[in-house]
């Protein structure tokens, strides 16, 4: 996967920071995204992120998930 590539949730992964619901426990799985980031350093130092893939949902809904978490659905070439 990379930056820009179209993707789809498939596992079970409860957030509690979805917009319409803050503090409240949602289900995420089977929701499509696009990635925005894979998070390798920070301040130019290298880093092993728990979860390095930053996927935007909507305009105001984005999470931080691992590869394992996350299906392609279409390749940005």
């Amino acid at each position: 996967m990379k930056v820009g590539d179209h993707v789809r949730v498939k596992e079970s992964v409860v957030v509690y920071h979805y917009p319409q619901n803050k503090n409240e426990p949602v289900d995420i799985k089977g929701r499509e995204g696009e990635v925005q980031a894979i998070i390798t350093e920070w301040q130019g130092r290298p880093v092993s992120a728990n979860f390095p893939f930053k996927v935007k949902f909507e305009k105001k809904f984005q999470a931080h998930l691992r590869e394992d978490e996350l299906e392609l659905v279409e390749s940005k070439e």
